[in-house]
């Protein structure tokens, strides 16, 4: 048995084992019977694991940022502070204009930055922002006119994108309860290798002509 014969055998025998520990879930080869007609590049079973991984691993991160509290300094000192430059109710008598400092109480400002942007109208606003990363897109979407206009923009942006199998399985790697029809994946030191191996191979797929 050559190489090609092992691998495709074993892979086979996988989705049956996978098939009958879920119950009701689909094999790749069932899943890719639904997809619509400009799926393509379509990512294989095993790249579509990786990808999922990715995703899954891009999810859990939540970077801050922000400007910390000084130390030594309470809270209430050393954060933003926010001026009112109108006297405020029932000091009008003071005959002086009435500056207001509100203090943060809390140690720091963050706000958190998304590793994973998800659904068209984000995904479609970061492109067009100039953010980078791998968008992936679920095959069996439908209708198509809801994203085809994702890949051309990612073809002008030099954005490497690909299809996986389904809607569902790609919004559960994400955290989500819903079905998700596209994502990015932006890069992060504490996924760095799986983003990279990720690109590589979504960078070598044909695109359609």
């Amino acid at each position: 048995m050559t190489k090609s014969k092992k691998e495709k055998a074993t892979m086979e025998e996988e989705e049956e084992a996978a098939a009958a520990a879920g119950g009701n879930e689909k094999t790749y080869q069932e899943l890719i019977a639904n997809v619509n007609a400009i799926a393509q590049p379509l990512a294989s079973r095993k790249l579509s694991k990786k990808l999922y991984k990715c995703i899954k691993k891009g999810s859990e991160v939540t970077q801050t940022c922000g400007r910390k509290r000084p130390p030594g300094k309470p809270l209430g000192q050393g954060g933003p502070s926010v001026r009112f430059r109108r006297p405020l109710d029932g000091c009008e008598d003071l005959g002086v204009g009435l500056v207001c400092q509100v203090r943060l109480a809390s140690s720091f400002t963050a706000s958190k930055m998304k590793q994973i942007r998800r659904g068209v109208k984000e995904v479609q606003k970061f492109i067009n922002k100039g953010e980078k990363g791998i968008v992936v897109l679920a095959g069996d979407t439908l209708p198509i006119d809801v994203y085809c206009h994702i890949p051309v923009l990612c073809e002008d942006k030099s954005i490497p994108y690909v299809y996986i199998p389904s809607k569902v399985d790609l919004g559960s790697s994400a955290g989500s309860k819903r079905p998700t029809c596209v994502l990015m994946i932006k890069q992060h030191d504490d996924y760095q290798d799986a983003y990279e191996q990720c690109l590589e191979e979504v960078s070598c797929l044909p695109t359609p002509v």
